[in-house]
């Protein structure tokens, strides 16, 4: 299981949200594309990486540093944040970013879906981003009338290979995952699946790696790296053990 640590970009910083309040953030580096290099150093396979203001408007206002930051690496970059047109899936999909998350798109753009498929192939995933079992959208400020378990099964039938599941509820919170919906997501459907939001502790991790579905593969942890709740050398530990 690949652990993704986290780089969530806002006003062109590395920062980190509670519960995906973007009146709640927490500077955790000015320099987003040195951070990647650290966490390169420090033995990363991959890192998930988001534009957070992007995600709220639509407009891709960090991409030039989420490029940079693919451009400086030599490990897959997960990228996601405002990708809702058809122009910003061509302006990923040119750069080195390994894997391109779709969000809010995907429940309320219309062709554009099909569109992702057809561009991106299997860099192309999607993000099932829930509250309270419930699909969210627009960088999480809305709740849609889509549940998490009818999307994946939607997703899957479209040809979507991968998807990131959160719950908006942990995200930043420290609190734990909920690892009861994403077994459930799991069990469901063949998708690829990819946890994120609410790991605190190595004793989450454990809990991630011993999962029975063998189809959830990597875990994005943000908060409890930047907070030294335990270092990525201790988290990598722990997945390989599991």
């Amino acid at each position: 299981m690949i652990l993704y640590p986290a780089i969530d970009i806002q006003g062109g910083a590395a920062v980190r949200l509670r519960r995906g309040d973007f009146e709640q953030a927490t500077v955790f580096g000015q320099d987003p594309v040195h951070l990647a290099l650290q966490w390169q150093e420090q033995g990363a396979e991959a890192l998930h990486v988001v534009d957070l203001d992007a995600a709220r408007t639509g407009e891709l206002v960090n991409f030039e540093t989420v490029a940079a930051i693919a451009e400086a690496v030599r490990i897959p970059v997960q990228y996601g944040g405002g990708i809702r047109t058809d122009e910003s899936l061509g302006l990923v999909a040119r750069t080195k970013v390994r894997w391109a998350v779709l969000g809010t798109a995907a429940v309320t753009g219309g062709d554009l879906l099909g569109t992702a498929i057809q561009m991106l192939g299997d860099r192309l995933v999607v993000g099932v981003d829930c509250d309270e079992g419930m699909v969210a959208t627009h960088g999480w400020q809305q709740r849609s009338q889509m549940s998490a378990q009818r999307l994946v099964h939607y997703l899957e039938e479209c040809g979507v290979q991968r998807v990131v599941y959160t719950d908006v509820a942990r995200d930043g919170m420290l609190g734990g995952p909920n690892l009861e919906q994403l077994s459930e997501l799991a069990a469901a459907v063949r998708l690829t699946m990819v946890l994120s939001g609410g790991v605190a502790s190595l004793e989450d991790l454990r809990r991630v790696g011993r999962l029975p579905a063998a189809n959830v593969v990597g875990v994005i942890v943000g908060r409890a790296l930047y907070e030294k709740a335990f270092t990525l050398a201790e988290a990598m530990a722990v997945l390989r053990q599991c």
